[in-house]
């Protein structure tokens, strides 16, 4: 089974990376994450064509920000659109939605930004955490939580540490958080594999910061010790980053049983000269 997760930055202007990349990949089940439309919207959009390509849907969006996804050609079922418990900022966001494909129980999160350390928004961030942590708790073993949590587990999942000081993402409260998460038995399956590599998953559209490989890690695949033990490739999909409209992320790509392209290492393509002096470069705006 092959499962991804893509932060599509609105489903709307990807339409036309989304439906190559899913013939190319071929992915069994998919987490969408920003898609940015109401769900009648996004049944108008994508129905069709996901349904010829074998594809259940699961959607809980809202026109314009946030909204999730799961795209599933494994059985997509007990559908729970958002978080028991979760607060909102003030009223609930679409921001969760999970089901249970292929017998495991797949969430789609997209954490809150946090914006400003200390800030209102930070603190919904670090609330809305601990609903999902709750949730989560109260389920199967067989378990895989993945999208863009919108935090870097460690400094190497940063291009600089320096450039992040006062920054949201890395904060030892956000990152505490995500560790309370993981507590619950979940492995980040592409840091597991790839202990020292460097991954990232964002870069900023500005400053080329793509082309130098100035990049963090927040799109996270967390699984269950039931699902991580039958992981065979995990990787970032660079190649979507690439080129004419991409996201300001890119896929992240579990295979489980059987890698279909083989273990082919931790970003495909690798960049070709990344920038990794510290101190070399700052932020074009935070993260």
């Amino acid at each position: 089974m092959r499962i991804s997760t893509w932060n599509v930055n609105s489903v709307k202007q990807r339409v036309p990376r989304l439906l190559p990349w899913l013939d190319e990949r071929q992915p069994d089940v998919v987490c969408l994450q920003e898609t940015k439309l109401a769900d009648e919207k996004f049944a108008e959009l994508l129905g069709a064509e996901l349904d010829a390509r074998g594809y259940e849907v699961a959607a809980h969006g809202e026109p314009a920000w946030n909204g999730v996804a799961i795209l599933s050609r494994v059985g997509l079922d007990d559908v729970v659109s958002g978080l028991e418990g979760a607060p909102g900022f003030p009223d609930p966001e679409a921001r969760a939605v999970s089901a249970t494909c292929g017998g495991i129980r797949v969430f789609s999160v997209y954490v809150p930004n946090g914006r400003t350390p200390g800030s209102e928004h930070y603190g919904y961030k670090l609330a809305w955490l601990a609903a999902l942590r709750d949730v989560v708790a109260a389920g199967p073993d067989a378990t895989i939580v993945t999208g863009d949590m919108n935090i870097a587990p460690a400094d190497a999942d940063v291009f600089d540490p320096d450039a992040y000081v006062g920054q949201t993402h890395v904060t030892e409260p956000e990152r505490a958080a995500l560790a309370e998460l993981q507590e619950l038995g979940l492995r980040d399956v592409v840091r597991d594999r790839w202990p020292s590599e460097r991954v990232f998953t964002y870069w900023d559209y500005r400053a080329g910061m793509f082309h130098q490989d100035l990049g963090m890690r927040i799109d996270l695949v967390l699984a269950g010790a039931p699902v991580a033990e039958r992981v065979r490739a995990a990787w970032v999909d660079r190649q979507a980053r690439k080129g004419s409209g991409p996201s300001d992320h890119a896929p992240v790509i579990v295979d489980l049983d059987e890698a279909p392209d083989g273990d082919i290492g931790p970003v495909v393509p690798p960049p070709s000269a990344p920038v990794t002096r510290r101190g070399a470069k700052k932020l074009p705006q935070a993260p």
